[in-house]
């Protein structure tokens, strides 16, 4: 799921804002920062793979508060994968850069692109009413209303189901996140959770705002018109196509193959985190649900922007953007705009203790992807109306413009923003809450 905008539609100071203000952290974990770091091409100071300045930027995020993180870069036919930090605070065991992860709502890209290969194929019209093919699913009329585009691009106006799955969130709690870590739940009671939270507006309606109950319904579509399973259907379709060997959807709640764990803070209610990498993951089904790697994640967004997964008109109606939240959002991916470097495409995800994001130049050849394994580390402040800046923040942002934009990032004379610059706007994404919300509920 998105859990916080991680990458705006603006640069401070060349770099990309990823989050609001947020309080500092301090590290919390055993052991010293690790950054093992491995090129399969030569790389020349001053690119986008220069070793040294990425392996540097991805520990500084690591020493600014984050317990690990893994990322891999490409620059053409270069490409460069880090790590740095620990995979479990307890051991002090060290991250690795191949680790499998949680990639929360990039699981929508995923989905998003399996629709536009059955519109290619005829099977579904993009501007038809979702109840041509889910007659009843989307009762009151609603159902005539809303289009196949408008789930995918999130002007459905159809509420999120997230905090009525887990009710203790809506009371300032976070009870139901341990209650409900082994229930399994049908998507069809996801999309009625999704249903009888208010609308977030009408049908159509513009600035779109994000839910995961799009995606849900979208992955009911893929199986009425495919006769299969839709997580089966992108795993052969979609993933295989695209060559991906360490990218599945979740068998168990416990992950398989090498994975670091997943600490949930939730803005310091849970203190000290919670390790939830073990976790069933039928609440996020084709909303949120794919496990990857960070290289396998740039080896998608290369296949489907090159043209590997579907054609170039489809590749266009995914790119056709709208305001939804404040991001420039397509059909399962949004535009990041960076001056001096251009526009980036990709996605960003997140669920109960695991962070990510993916963005990739329009042809595929500058790429950066990284993954992180302790969310909503901020802290509100002291008198409950936002959070405090956080260090590991800014070093994210200083990361990616370090991996996507090196040319500008090195050149920029202009400092880090501070608290009062421009700052991404925080908004309720998949299981969080905004600032201005959870400093209203009780504590």
């Amino acid at each position: 799921m998105r859990i916080r905008r991680i990458a705006a539609a603006t640069v401070v100071a060349t770099a990309l804002s990823l989050t609001s203000a947020a309080a500092p952290v301090a590290f919390a974990g055993p052991g010293p920062a690790s950054a093992p770091a491995t090129a399969t091409a030569p790389a020349r100071p001053g690119t986008a793979l220069d070793p040294a300045a990425l392996g540097g930027a991805l520990r500084a995020v690591h020493e600014a508060g984050m317990y690990g993180l893994y990322s891999s870069v490409r620059d053409g036919d270069r490409a460069w994968s880090g790590a740095s930090g620990v995979a479990d605070v307890a051991t002090g065991r060290p991250v690795r850069p191949d680790m499998r992860h949680r990639v929360g709502s990039i699981s929508k890209s995923f989905a998003a692109v399996a629709v536009l290969q059955q519109v290619e194929a005829g099977r579904i019209r993009l501007d038809a009413p979702i109840a041509t093919y889910l007659p009843g699913l989307v009762p009151g009329g609603r159902g005539d209303r809303i289009t196949v585009r408008m789930l995918l691009d999130h002007t459905s106006g159809i509420g999120d189901y997230v905090v009525p799955a887990f009710p203790s969130l809506a009371e300032g709690s976070t009870a139901s996140l341990d209650e409900e870590r082994f229930r399994s739940i049908r998507p069809a009671e996801l999309v009625r959770l999704g249903l009888a939270a208010p609308a977030t507006g009408a049908p159509g309606a513009l600035p779109g705002h994000y839910s995961n109950t799009n995606y849900v319904i979208a992955g009911l579509l893929l199986a009425k018109v495919t006769g299969q399973d839709p997580e089966a259907y992108i795993t052969r379709h979609v993933i295989g196509r695209a060559g991906l060997r360490h990218t599945s959807y979740p068998r168990t709640a416990a992950l398989q193959g090498p994975h670091a764990r997943m600490y949930e803070s939730f803005y310091g209610l849970i203190d000290p985190p919670r390790d939830y990498s073990v976790y069933d993951m039928s609440w996020a089904y084709t909303a949120g649900a794919v496990v990857s790697t960070t290289d396998d994640l740039n080896r998608f967004y290369r296949a489907l922007l090159t043209g590997r997964l579907i054609g170039p008109a489809a590749l266009k109606e995914m790119q056709r953007t709208v305001p939804v939240d404040g991001l420039n959002y397509g059909l399962g991916l949004y535009a990041v705009d960076i001056p001096g470097c251009g526009r980036f495409w990709g996605h960003d995800g997140a669920v109960f203790g695991a962070g990510t994001i993916a963005l990739s130049s329009p042809d595929g050849k500058r790429q950066a992807a990284v993954g992180w394994n302790l969310m909503k580390y901020e802290r509100l402040k002291e008198d409950g109306t936002g959070f405090e800046p956080s260090p590991v923040d800014d070093a994210l942002n200083a990361y990616l413009g370090a991996a996507l934009c090196p040319a500008a990032a090195s050149a920029a004379a202009t400092p880090a923003p501070s608290v009062s610059a421009p700052r991404t706007a925080t908004v309720l994404r998949g299981a969080d809450l905004s600032p201005d919300a959870w400093a209203g509920l009780p504590r």
